[in-house]
């Protein structure tokens, strides 16, 4: 590579979607839970349907640029407060929050919308929240090889909040750090923070 030329990363998502499939089994587990479509407000749910769960499902395909580290910067760089909507894959009801990704710069950084792109590429399945903080950051501290990573998500289950204990307004934090935001207590307090979540 060119020295001083742009690391690009292309990510297609490979989404195997049958969406006629997806509404019939939709109508289907509507009239199995005793749910008619015969009116003309439910006819058009299954499609409804399929069409949203297959948004929820499909990330956008984009390009991870990075670039040179030519001033040396070497603070931490944080995005606070990216949106987050995933679906439990354990009852298919949606989950959102919000996430805060950093890192300590290595020898490349990265362009800052590119953080958010990276928590929607992997919030865009049926998901766990742990899970979905770890790939986060592993995949931050594999392609973009910084000095540090961490991540916190905050988000709101409604498989929690709307069924089953019905714990209204529950929030469940998950963190993941790597390199020296775990290694060095205070890079780790710095983060948590600007983060504004006490993990001191």
């Amino acid at each position: 590579m060119t020295p001083g030329a742009a690391l690009r990363v292309v990510h297609e998502p490979d989404t195997g979607i049958d969406l006629e499939a997806a509404e019939r089994a939709a109508g289907e587990l509507l009239r199995a839970l005793g749910i008619s479509t015969d009116s003309e407000s439910l006819s058009g749910t299954p499609g409804r349907m399929a069409r949203a769960y297959a948004e929820l499902f499909t990330p956008r395909p984009f390009d991870l640029t990075t670039f040179p580290n030519e001033e040396g910067y070497d603070e931490l760089v944080l995005a606070r407060a990216i949106p987050v909507r995933s679906v439990c894959e354990h009852h298919l009801l949606p989950f959102t929050g919000v996430a805060h990704v950093g890192y300590l710069p290595g020898q490349r950084i990265l362009g800052l919308s590119k953080l958010a792109r990276i928590v929607e590429h992997f919030a865009c399945r049926p998901q766990v929240q742990e899970r979905l903080t770890k790939q986060v950051a592993d995949w931050l501290g594999e392609h973009l090889q910084p000095k540090g990573v961490g991540v916190v998500i905050e988000a709101e289950h409604t498989c929690m909040t709307l069924r089953g204990v019905q714990a209204t307004g529950a929030h469940t934090v998950t963190s993941t750090l790597l390199g020296t935001l775990r290694a060095d207590a205070r890079a780790r307090h710095e983060f948590f923070a600007l983060t504004g979540v006490n993990g001191a």
